[in-house]
């Protein structure tokens, strides 16, 4: 394949790209996606779906993993730092009274770096689905078209960057999320279910 045949299938798989770097990492692609509506190398309805439909199966799969897999792994390895059971009734009973509130607070600041924890912890708890979803989507709507906003806005700096770096770091992107996509599925396929 050539240069050329390769931007074109990228061309050609640019929102496929955003919902995968959405999905796998949510803030930096939503930044740089609004970088590339600034140069006009995506169209912004479609970048934005593609965005938040990542985003949104990111936090039901986290959601999923907290409500199958949490419980397990807490009553076994749970006693190595320090989530006893007295611990995990404690924070059932807070998450429980403020799930509405944590959740509306972690969607739109990310969690302060903390955000799967929060996400898993809803699944945890059995917060009702309906429930996370709906907030979960809302914030997302927000969420995203904030971070596309400030890539537009600061998506004037990729014009200073030359035509050929645009194009290595396009490709190494690109071999990076081909990387990441094996690595969690090979990952994903070990897992004890």
């Amino acid at each position: 394949m050539t240069i050329a045949g390769f931007i074109a299938a990228l061309e050609s798989s640019k929102y496929v790209l955003i919902f995968a770097g959405s999905y796998l990492e949510g803030t930096v692609v939503m930044l740089a996606t609004g970088a590339l509506w600034h140069a006009r190398l995506v169209d912004f309805w479609p970048s934005y779906l593609a965005l938040i439909l990542g985003d949104i199966l990111s936090d039901t799969m986290w959601y999923f993993i907290g409500r199958i897999g949490a419980r397990p792994f807490l009553l076994r390895w749970g006693a190595y730092f320090n989530a006893t059971p007295e611990v995990v009734e404690k924070i059932e009973r807070r998450f429980n009274q403020y799930h509405t509130s944590i959740l509306i607070v972690s969607k739109l600041t990310m969690g302060f770096g903390f955000a799967v924890a929060t996400l898993m912890t809803a699944g945890l708890m059995r917060v009702p689905f309906s429930r996370y979803f709906m907030i979960n989507l809302i914030g997302g709507f927000i969420w995203v078209f904030a971070l596309m906003a400030t890539g537009y806005y600061f998506g004037n700096i990729l014009e200073a960057v030359p035509h050929q770096l645009q194009i290595i770091v396009g490709i190494g992107g690109f071999v990076l999320a081909i990387v990441a996509l094996r690595y969690a599925s090979k990952k994903l396929a070990t897992m004890d279910w």
